[in-house]
């Protein structure tokens, strides 16, 4: 998974580097052979929502069908100010957004006249060559909606152990589904869960344990920010998942 922003770092200090979401994917994309790649997540504002789909296509043409494209609305000024992007009505935006991208990834042609986004006959050639799924990140009422009517994939995130946040998080995504009369089952469930991998105190066993929590809690995919993003670190994720295979 990779981020989407074009300045980082924690609110009111100084930006940090980083390299462009897309580009990264594109890399990985022709690199690796078997790893699923996504986002978390593409920012909607930053590309017109039918050049969003454009690229998707292309990188899960590249990745040989192994793309999960996953899609925000935005939140952090900075950036949208230093690089000259409106920050009003940003889940508006999304809205509409998510119609033609969704529209132009199931191969449909489509004119498209929204109060933020227009398209005219557009249509992606070559097409997509498989459904490629879509993830949402979100957790206020209204994304959960927009998340349950249009997209295949959820994530929330950041968490520790399962918490009662969690719990309330993955309740009010269940109730945006009945709300939508859409079966539950029908919606992969991510989580985004940071873990102190070098922490003395914790074994391998124990992160273990911690995974077979979130998975009694059903939830489809840990999405694991390793700290710090180092092989040891790898190394002790991967025993941990070895343990729990066997």
């Amino acid at each position: 998974m990779v981020c989407d922003h074009f300045l980082s770092g924690p609110v009111g200090r100084p930006a940090e580097a980083i390299h462009e979401g897309w580009t990264i994917l594109a890399a990985l994309a022709a690199s690796t052979n078997r790893i699923e790649l996504g986002q978390l997540v593409m920012c909607v504002s930053f590309r017109s929502p039918a050049l969003l789909a454009k690229m998707a296509v292309t990188a899960d043409g590249v990745s040989g069908g192994r793309l999960v494209l996953g899609l925000g609305a935005g939140w952090y000024d900075p950036e949208y100010l230093a690089f000259g992007f409106p920050t009003d009505h940003r889940v508006d935006r999304f809205e509409e957004a998510l119609q033609i991208i969704g529209a132009l990834l199931r191969g449909e042609r489509l004119t498209f006249a929204g109060r933020y986004h227009q398209t005219r006959d557009a249509v992606l050639l070559p097409p997509p060559e498989r459904p490629i799924p879509i993830l949402v990140a979100g957790n206020r009422p209204r994304m959960l909606r927009l998340t349950a009517r249009y997209a295949d994939a959820w994530n929330t995130a950041w968490f520790g152990l399962p918490d009662k946040r969690l719990g309330q998080r993955l309740a009010n995504m269940h109730a945006a589904l009945e709300a939508e009369s859409r079966d539950p089952a029908t919606l992969r469930r991510t989580v985004g869960m940071d873990s102190e991998l070098t922490d003395p105190d914790q074994t391998v066993d124990e992160l273990a344990r911690v995974i077979d929590a979130y998975e009694r809690l059903g939830i489809d995919d840990l999405i694991v920010g390793l700290q710090p993003s180092t092989q040891p670190a790898l190394d002790r994720l991967a025993r941990a998942i070895d343990i729990r295979r066997h």
